[in-house]
């Protein structure tokens, strides 16, 4: 068997400079050419048996080092570059390799640097939390467009009035005698000259819809449920037939680059096509007989649970509103996919972030609807419900993506709610999130309070990791 070859010029290089020599002195100490060496040392020959022996005899040179991999410098990196703000600069792990190989300690600099740029942000994400909540107003940071545009949705209503009246009156011009997928496949079709087809997965193994504008086609992935199906209809309906309006909701919201207009585009779309889905005043009015049964909205419009739940927390018409909800989706790992509000999402009454949330119970009992009272530490009281998602179907070996969704309302509104009759039970104490919560001895606590000091004795130990004075 051929053994691997060996290309260590950094290494060799180090060597070198440690010593203090020229290529010319370590060459004649070698027996080679400098020429070869310089090759050598930009790694384009590779580490004979006989120059890694010679390395070793002359310069008492430990042959594993030379021959050892790069280490966990180079994991590190590559997780700093998978960051989002960095993850478009590198076209793959090659450079990567070289500056671990070549600069280990310029590299164990950028990691030190990485990671105090992180705990700085999640300080100065939590002090901006907590000077929210007590009303001052919030520190300004640089953010992603992405962030931008979840924060401008978060900040705001749900409810979107050009879109509403706009998919109103297309809603109106749709035969709704058929099923809504098959009335906006007809229209495609006889408006636009766009032909809808569902592809299997061997054919689009990564993708939920895509539109060919050369064929007008388009595709949806058979992965999907019938209600998901549906619903990337309605994205493509609502994007060319509402785009006035999506576009003057758009410039509401002020953003500040082009990639954040981008984004609130396709999330203003997705907003439009459950508009669509589920007219306004039909809405509402299924919603206020069934007090607000989720389950039984979502069969009657024929759309998943997410969606009916979403559509719940935009119902703030003037003069026609529902209760305020509002919602969060997280994955199984507890990040945060979305959170909206009829009234905006109240972050500094309600938090979100707390791990005693049913929001997290959820995925012990998938399919399942949990619904509680929760009470704050200032005596703000909610009612709760929550649910897991499920995603596309997938192949045999591939991994289910499940995500919970947690609607909420004030308490004192649930009993115009179906779910109400779980405030029968005692509330559950939570807080806005562990680092912002002041509650003494809870069994959840994942992180210290930044508010307060740690209050460690040799001679007690409280039911919490982090007890604090």
């Amino acid at each position: 068997m051929a053994e691997r070859k060996i290309f260590a010029g950094p290494k060799v290089r180090r060597i070198r400079n440690a010593l203090a020599l020229t290529q010319t002195a370590m060459a004649e100490a070698l027996e080679i050419s400098p020429s070869y060496l310089n090759l050598i040392e930009r790694n384009q020959r590779p580490l004979t048996v006989q120059l890694l022996l010679k390395l070793a005899s002359v310069y008492r040179v430990d042959l594993e080092e030379l021959r050892g991999q790069t280490g966990g410098g180079l994991d590190q990196l590559k997780e700093i570059f998978a960051d989002p703000l960095l993850s478009g600069e590198l076209p793959g792990d090659q450079e990567l390799v070289e500056v671990a190989e070549a600069a280990p300690n310029a590299a164990s600099g950028m990691i030190k640097l990485y990671r105090a740029y992180r705990e700085q942000a999640a300080r100065l994400s939590d002090l901006t939390a907590l000077m929210a909540a007590e009303g001052h107003a919030p520190v300004a940071a640089g953010r992603l467009p992405l962030d931008e545009v979840r924060e401008a949705l978060e900040r705001r209503s749900g409810y979107f009035g050009r879109i509403e009246t706009a998919a109103e009156a297309f809603a109106a011009t749709l035969p709704w005698g058929v099923d809504l997928a098959a009335g906006l496949k007809d229209w495609l079709r006889s408006e636009r000259g766009i032909a809808v087809r569902v592809l299997p997965v061997h054919v689009m193994p990564d993708l939920r819809r895509r539109f060919d504008r050369h064929s007008m086609r388009l595709f949806i992935s058979e992965r999907l449920s019938q209600a998901d199906r549906a619903h990337e209809i309605s994205i493509e309906a609502a994007t060319l037939a509402l785009l006035p309006a999506i576009d003057a909701e758009l410039a509401d919201l002020s953003l500040s680059s082009a990639e954040a207009r981008r984004i609130a585009r396709f999330e203003l779309a997705r907003i439009a096509a459950l508009a669509l889905t589920m007219p306004y005043e039909a809405f509402l009015s299924a919603a206020k007989a069934t007090r607000y049964d989720i389950d039984i909205l979502r069969a009657r419009f024929g759309v998943s649970f997410g969606h009916a739940a979403a559509r719940l927390a935009m119902l703030q018409r003037p003069g026609a509103a529902a209760i305020p909800f509002f919602l969060i989706e997280i994955d199984a790992a507890g990040h945060r996919l979305r959170r909206a509000g009829a009234q905006g999402f109240p972050h500094a009454r309600f938090g979100g972030g707390c791990p005693k949330l049913n929001l997290h119970a959820a995925f012990l009992q998938p399919g399942q609807i949990l619904a509680e009272t929760v009470v704050m530490p200032d005596g703000a009281s909610f009612l709760t419900v929550a649910r897991t998602l499920e995603g596309p179907s997938v192949e045999f070996g591939e991994r289910v993506r499940r995500t919970a969704i947690l609607i909420g309302c004030d308490a004192a509104l649930g009993e115009g709610v179906v779910y109400g009759q779980a405030m029968a039970l005692d509330p559950v104490a939570i807080g806005p999130a562990c680092r912002l919560c002041e509650r003494r001895g809870c069994l959840s606590r994942a992180e210290p309070p930044v508010t307060r000091p740690l209050g460690l004795d040799e001679m007690v130990a409280g039911l919490s990791a982090f007890d604090f004075q």
